[in-house]
């Protein structure tokens, strides 16, 4: 099966010819792309295979470059506008030619100046890469594989009233809870993340630590161990700081103050205003 440049991605391309614009890459004279003057290097010679990025130039030309955007066909993306003209909005992406966002992949119009989160995609009428920030129809609702506890790469798409929506591996979409959070996360914030549970709808929810997950099962007996390893009083009350219970326990303070109600009433401590004591 023949090969084909692939737009919007990366490219391993053979150096077919040289004229005064640059280098001709590709599989074949059929189909080939420019390399310009700019980014050819003394080193590059015709034979040789090369690394290059292709998009297409202010005149629809497939062309390459050895600079690196920020995101390829396919990914999800925080990138900032930097124009807006009667055509849509247009990204800053790393590249010379900034990054199209129809008015019709808009929710709202983009204003200059903010960043959005959206997708790399090749329209199909137009066969040219653009940008939406319609994001739903580009995630994969399946029920998924993954297992309680594994890492995600995960980036924040926005705040809602029980946390934060996230992307997780550029696919599916995954919910922190504000209860397992300390800090404020933008959006756009990229993060590395644990599947907390998968439910049979497929929905996910994620943590921020590894050992939050296990300690939310088993927080109390961990509660009550840092409490006989130190004298059966610690520092660390209902009312403490939520960054110093993330310190200590690797959970949020929510969690944290429902797991001392519990060991309150099963009469294993006592709270009080310098801490919790462990009772007797």
């Amino acid at each position: 099966m023949s090969q084909s440049i692939q737009l919007g991605k990366y490219n391993r391309l053979q150096v077919l010819s040289s004229n005064e614009y640059g280098l001709d890459l590709g599989f074949s004279q059929h189909e080939k792309v420019l390399l310009p003057n700019r980014y050819v290097e003394k080193s590059m010679l015709v034979d040789d295979w090369i690394d290059v990025f292709v998009y297409l130039d202010s005149e629809d030309r497939l062309t390459a470059t050895t600079e690196d955007p920020f995101a390829t066909v396919g990914d999800f993306a925080f990138l900032k506008c930097l124009d807006v003209n009667r055509i849509g909005a247009f990204l800053d992406w790393g590249l010379p030619k900034d990054l199209l966002v129809p008015y019709g992949q808009q929710y709202q119009p983009l204003q200059p100046g903010r960043s959005y989160l959206v997708y790399l995609y090749i329209d199909n009428a137009s066969q040219r890469l653009v940008a939406t920030a319609k994001l739903d129809r580009h995630l994969d609702k399946q029920p998924t594989s993954f297992t309680k506890g594994q890492e995600v790469k995960a980036i924040v798409r926005r705040k809602t009233d029980l946390g934060y929506l996230c992307i997780i591996e550029n696919n599916h979409s995954a919910l922190i809870f504000k209860d397992q959070t300390v800090k404020h996360l933008p959006v756009g914030t990229e993060l590395k993340a644990f599947i907390h549970q998968v439910r049979d709808d497929g929905k996910i929810s994620l943590s921020l630590h590894k050992g939050a997950i296990q300690a939310k099962d088993s927080l109390s007996e961990i509660i009550v161990n840092a409490l006989e390893a130190n004298y059966g009083f610690l520092a660390l009350n209902d009312k403490s700081k939520p960054e110093d219970i993330y310190q200590q326990f690797q959970v949020s303070k929510a969690v944290y103050k429902r797991t001392l109600g519990q060991l309150y009433k099963a009469r294993k401590i006592e709270i009080k205003t310098d801490g919790i004591y462990l009772k007797s």
